[in-house]
């Protein structure tokens, strides 16, 4: 019955958003169907990255959709060079943005430059381009907004303390940081980073939105 309840929140957490084995290319599919009629793009490597910006967009009363905007998920740093090139040769062109992990920072580059933009060497060049870089990555940026203390709690909300606490009883991990743990936790299933990328921007205190988060929605 736990199991059930657990499954069912879920989701609920989910709903609206592709998840499991086929997620990837089943957003991929649907952001393409939508870019034609798109006035601004938010180019990110994953779903999670996704419902974050969305979920940040809903609590500052802004729809996103009405305004034209799509969040299209190119299913990793990989697949960049393709859609930024793509959607730059656009017409019209539509404005461009993204949000991308620390390590995606030479792709990035590379695909800006194939697509005939401005690739600045600066992180803060990029940012006026549109083009945010997290510290690490989302997961990263969301954990250190929120605070270990009360991830765990919300974890343990969602009724997944027992399987944190799990995780981190192998020795290797006694003696670790707090948020090294809870990192590993959130990307342990692929369901898991989707949900608290919601759960976590949802719980956020207003000064506490991570300014990469912030940032790219305000570029468009």
């Amino acid at each position: 019955m736990r199991r059930a309840k657990q499954s069912d929140r879920a989701l609920e957490v989910l709903a609206g958003y592709r998840h499991g084995p086929d997620a990837a290319l089943a957003a991929i599919r649907a952001g393409i169907a939508q870019a034609d009629a798109a006035r601004a793009i938010i180019l990110v490597e994953g779903i999670s990255d996704q419902i974050a910006i969305e979920t940040l967009a809903r609590r500052c009363g802004r729809d996103l959709a009405a305004e034209g905007v799509l969040v299209f998920p190119t299913g990793g740093s990989g697949s960049l060079r393709r859609y930024l090139a793509e959607f730059a040769a656009a017409e019209p062109r539509p404005i461009l943005a993204g949000l991308f992990d620390r390590d995606a920072l030479p792709l990035l580059r590379r695909a800006l430059a194939a697509a005939g933009l401005e690739a600045s060497e600066s992180v803060t060049g990029l940012a006026e381009l549109g083009f945010h870089i997290s510290t690490r990555d989302l997961e990263d940026e969301l954990i250190r907004a929120i605070g270990p203390a009360r991830l765990a709690a919300l974890i343990a909300a969602e009724g997944e303390g027992g399987a944190l606490a799990t995780l981190g009883k192998p020795a290797e991990w006694r003696d670790r940081p707090a948020g090294d743990l809870l990192h590993r936790f959130l990307r342990s299933k692929a369901s898991r980073s989707l949900r608290y990328a919601r759960l976590i921007v949802e719980a956020l205190d207003e000064d506490c939105i991570p300014a990469p988060l912030r940032a790219v929605l305000a570029s468009v």
